[in-house]
């Protein structure tokens, strides 16, 4: 299936933080406007949005005042429920990733097992119904534990690792066990945490950005190096499970998917997020085709770009937020005499703790030359401060 557009499209996004910020620039290339639906006022996107509705996104109401101001909707989060975007395509309007894709993903639980039904090796997981549930399958699985939110959780926020029972009730408290549903997954003992973009069009052509290496911290991700220093077979395996989770849930866009390279060189699916990803942010300068606009590409029925790097080695570091505090960056201008570091800052009116603030991308001959570079540059931008 292919459509035309008999104007410049128009593009309507769910979510107005950065990633939505980052596909407006790259839909803005191609001549595209961008409509947002937010929450909350001040976001990131607002001053490049022709236009920001404010509302909750799961009230089918806000979704379709959205959709019918525009050619084509997409989210830059998987969180809006899978029911209220099913009514935009009841009326009529172009969603992608579409519904399905999103019911399938946005439950943590529900997309272990799709992805383990479709014969994608995925980490021991099980439902829980209770504190004492976490305990029994500890035993069977072997401590550490890692207990998980089933929706709604990202950067940490819905991750725990447990190391004895004595850790249940602290865990079971902070991600609010009585009144959330939660799951438990076995705690893998990777080697190292790898991941990769895919970008799948509407006809089911499939492009794939090369395989990165991740470096988490409390389940965040502060480093991404590209590409991961992994052997070619290796790197064949895990682009190929990608590729098949990616199309087992029919994703349509560009799509991240976080993996585990066991000790015994074995490729585990972690997680997948329908949309583009913190993963892919290098591919902004580091590829001929950014993932932002291979997704604009994709849902707008155009032809895939070339996922190449046009560099040997690229390294991004996240900007967290190190206190509560003001959004404003303080020693950006230092770090923006550091040539060859590529600095973006999201535009966040306000910082707490571990927020993704910003990001750095630095090329090189190397991974340590750009790690050095991106580095440098990141170590010298705070938030929090008063301007």
């Amino acid at each position: 299936m292919k459509y035309k557009f008999a104007h410049f499209p128009r593009i309507g996004i769910i979510g107005g933080g950065q990633l939505a910020k980052m596909t407006a620039l790259a839909a803005m290339k191609y001549g595209c406007s961008v409509v947002v639906l937010e929450k909350l006022k001040k976001s990131p996107s607002e001053n490049l949005a022709i236009e920001t509705l404010y509302g909750d996104w799961d009230d089918p109401k806000n979704l379709l005042e959205l959709a019918k101001k525009v050619d084509v909707v997409t989210l830059e989060n998987e969180f809006v429920d899978a029911k209220s975007l099913r009514v935009v395509e009841e009326n009529g309007h172009i969603l992608y990733p579409g519904s399905t894709t999103i019911e399938l993903v946005q439950d943590k639980l529900t997309q272990k097992k799709v992805l383990g039904d479709a014969g994608i090796p995925v980490t021991p997981f099980a439902e829980i119904e209770s504190r004492d549930d976490i305990g029994r399958h500890a035993e069977k699985f072997g401590w550490p534990i890692i207990l998980k939110a089933r929706r709604n959780a990202y950067d940490g926020k819905g991750n725990v690792t447990l190391h004895s029972k004595n850790d249940i009730d602290s865990a079971w408290t902070k991600l609010n066990g009585d009144k959330q549903k939660l799951y438990v997954e076995s705690f893998c003992h990777f080697k190292s945490e790898l991941a990769t973009i895919i970008t799948r069009d509407i006809s089911g052509k499939v492009a794939t950005y090369p395989v990165v290496e991740s470096i988490q911290k409390n389940h965040i991700c502060h480093i991404v190096r590209a590409p991961a220093n992994i052997n070619n077979e290796l790197a064949t395996k895990a682009l190929k499970l990608a590729a098949k989770a990616v199309e087992t849930i029919n994703g349509i866009g560009t799509i991240g998917v976080e993996m585990f390279c066991t000790m015994d060189n074995e490729i585990i699916l972690n997680e997948m997020a329908p949309r583009v990803h913190n993963s892919g942010h290098y591919t902004i300068e580091a590829c001929e085709c950014s993932q932002f606009e291979n997704h604009v590409r994709a849902i707008l029925g155009l032809p895939l770009g070339s996922t190449r790097m046009i560099t040997p080695a690229a390294v991004m570091i996240n900007i967290l937020g190190e206190k509560e505090g003001s959004g404003y960056p303080v020693g950006i201008e230092k770090a923006l005499k550091i040539n060859g570091a590529h600095i973006h800052i999201y535009g966040k009116a306000t910082t707490n703790m571990s927020r993704k603030m910003g990001h750095v991308t630095a090329l090189g001959s190397s991974i340590d030359e750009a790690e050095s570079l991106a580095n440098a540059a990141a170590s010298l931008i705070h938030f929090g401060e008063q301007k």
